[in-house]
């Protein structure tokens, strides 16, 4: 075996033994190894695929739903899913999906979710905004909203006539869904409402409260997917909902405990 002295103005190669009088002159010495360029595997031909099966076979094209993304390790969020999403649902390797919608699960969604041995927990929280006062933007119900309960001093849901959704949502389903959401047995796991807006991004605010986010992230968030229909009553209610009998639920699997 010999090695390569490489200076600016030269290369020469060396013996061990020059080597070892050369040690300490501060020299950049390259070990060479000889190879055997015939046992070498030729290249693979044009064309051709390597030999490796994929870790899922699927069908079609991969049509992510409406407002898809990552929320944690094994957590997704998005809109509800149609037939033209199932191939690519079916690549994330889902054990739950929590829906977030009162409405009975369409049976071509039962099926697939069958078929591949997806559970469903259904958590329906009204979406609709039939509860609104006519006339009353975000900021007006905020304004009626706190001076109605300002001195309450905790946050309630009773059924105001000046309540918007989420007002009057049910606290103790997002407590549920925020149990099933943690338990690590049902990732990976999807959440959805209709469009992944409002109730799902309540859900997703809630827990990153558990996570110890400020409200200003949590909230820039949930606007990040509601956009121009980012609603005041939905970020009042994350600010107010109470985690601290939540907090005994470990959260192994998320990036923000590695």
């Amino acid at each position: 075996m010999k090695l390569i002295e490489k200076t600016m103005n030269k290369t020469k190669f060396m013996t061990m033994e020059e080597e070892e009088e050369d040690r300490g002159q501060g020299f950049q010495k390259i070990e060479v190894a000889m190879v055997d360029r015939r046992s070498l595997s030729p290249p693979p031909a044009a064309g051709a695929t390597a030999a490796t099966a994929p870790l899922l076979e699927v069908s079609g094209d991969l049509i992510p739903p409406l407002n898809f993304a990552m929320v944690d390790n094994g957590i997704f969020r998005s809109g509800f899913p149609d037939t033209a999403n199932f191939s690519f649902i079916k690549t994330l390797g889902l054990r739950s999906i929590i829906s977030l919608c009162p409405e009975p699960y369409p049976e071509n969604n039962m099926q697939f979710l069958k078929s591949n041995g997806i559970s469903l927990f259904q958590f329906g929280i009204d979406g609709s905004k039939s509860k609104c006062l006519p006339g009353l933007e975000n900021e007006v119900w905020l304004h009626i909203w706190g001076s109605k309960h300002h001195k309450e001093g905790s946050y309630t849901n009773g059924n105001s006539k000046t309540s918007e959704p989420f007002v009057d949502i049910l606290d103790h389903k997002i407590r549920e869904a925020l149990k099933v959401l943690l338990d690590e047995k049902n990732h990976p796991l999807l959440i959805h409402c209709k469009r992944g807006k409002h109730r799902t991004g309540c859900l997703v605010g809630c827990m990153r409260k558990l996570q110890k986010w400020c409200l200003t992230s949590i909230f820039d968030e949930y606007q990040r997917f509601a956009a121009a229909k980012a609603r005041v009553s939905d970020q009042r209610f994350m600010e107010l909902f109470d985690v601290s009998n939540l907090k005994h639920i470990p959260m192994s699997f998320s990036c923000t405990n590695r």
